[in-house]
């Protein structure tokens, strides 16, 4: 059965899902269609970068919410895990529910639990036996150990590397490049630097950076 199917988000992490979309589609024809674009401000730049891909602009997130068909899903294309959080209450609110996306060259092991919403790009790795919670976002090439368990809008930006039996807790960040040791836990709203390395827990909403990261 055909989904319809729009992403939320003009910008770059909003094209690097379309192209997930693509993917997707490509390696189940008929599977999704791709309805198009919402965006509150999308920059002319980014306009032209969807028109340039022949992929319609439909308006800002309330007007197409006002007309919107109840059967069609959506994909937040922001990379903040705040802003994801918001858009994710507006849509909920309008009675819509969200889809799920995996590249075809992303890997995700067995027994793995993907909640609605999170998207895998190409190049990432989800470990056997771990949990991914909604609106979730693993970029190119991050890696996620084994048994670890992600919670909701949670960011693993690309080439960050998370390793076996972590806790990472909702609305974490975890920057470019960095490297979470096995077995540790980042509690809610933690933030890790670019290239830094995690050795110990981290608290809530503290923000770390260096090697190891304090």
């Amino acid at each position: 059965m055909t989904r319809a199917l729009v992403v939320v988000g003009a910008g770059g992490h909003g094209r690097e899902l379309l192209d997930v979309v693509e993917a997707g589609a490509a390696a189940s024809p008929g599977s999704v269609e791709l309805v198009g674009v919402v965006d509150d401000a999308p920059s002319e730049v980014n306009l032209a970068r969807l028109a340039e891909r022949g992929i319609p602009f439909l308006g800002d997130v309330d007007a197409w919410l006002a007309s919107a068909s109840p059967g069609v899903r959506y994909l937040l294309g922001v990379g903040s895990g705040d802003s994801r959080r918001a858009l994710d209450e507006r849509f909920t609110a309008a009675g819509l529910e969200p889809a799920t996306a995996v590249h075809s060259a992303a890997v995700v092991g067995s027994e793995v639990l993907l909640a609605p919403g999170v998207v895998v790009l190409a190049g990432a790795v989800v470990a056997t036996n771990t949990r991914v919670g909604r609106h979730t976002h693993v970029h190119r090439s991050a890696n996620v150990g084994h048994d670890c368990v992600l919670g909701a809008y949670v960011t693993v930006n690309p080439s960050a590397s998370i390793s076996g039996d972590c806790v990472v807790e909702d609305d974490v960040l975890v920057g470019v490049g960095a490297s979470v040791l096995q077995g540790l836990t980042l509690r809610r709203g933690a933030t890790v630097g670019g290239g830094a390395c995690v050795v110990k827990d981290v608290p809530e909403k503290t923000v770390v950076k260096g090697v190891p990261a304090r």
